[in-house]
């Protein structure tokens, strides 16, 4: 291992390109590949992964390298799909907390919703 060390050491020291860590697990996924399978049939990293037989670390260097935003990991509230104005109508009539055990949330993420879309002056 020592001898790994000096010779890579030697060739940075004349100027020599050296690679450094473990070999990619299999081949880096394309930008059409990413976009057929991440973008449009919505698949997660780790399918896009087992599909194109690469790790999910190379699947996200690719989506950052082509300019693909990543999608959030945890689940999208259904809040958002509530008009505010039914929203707020509800809280006037039962409150934030009597709203939230009604859509079967937690308070917290009424009032983190609510100041999202720049309605805090409700709470």
């Amino acid at each position: 291992m020592a001898t790994d060390m000096a010779r890579i050491k030697y060739q940075e020291a004349i100027g020599l390109e050296v690679k450094r860590g473990r070999p990619p697990l299999g081949p880096a996924p394309s930008k059409a590949d990413l976009v057929r399978l991440y973008v449009k049939e919505e698949q997660s990293v780790r399918d896009v992964a087992a599909a194109l037989g690469c790790s999910k670390d190379a699947v996200h260097r690719a989506l950052k390298a082509n300019g693909i935003d990543a999608r959030s990991s945890g689940p999208r509230s259904q809040l958002r799909a509530i008009p505010l104005r039914d929203l707020k109508a509800a809280i006037r009539e039962k409150g934030i907390r009597g709203t939230a055990r009604d859509l079967g949330v937690d308070e917290g993420t009424v009032r983190h919703h609510l100041k999202v879309r720049g309605e805090d002056e409700i709470i």
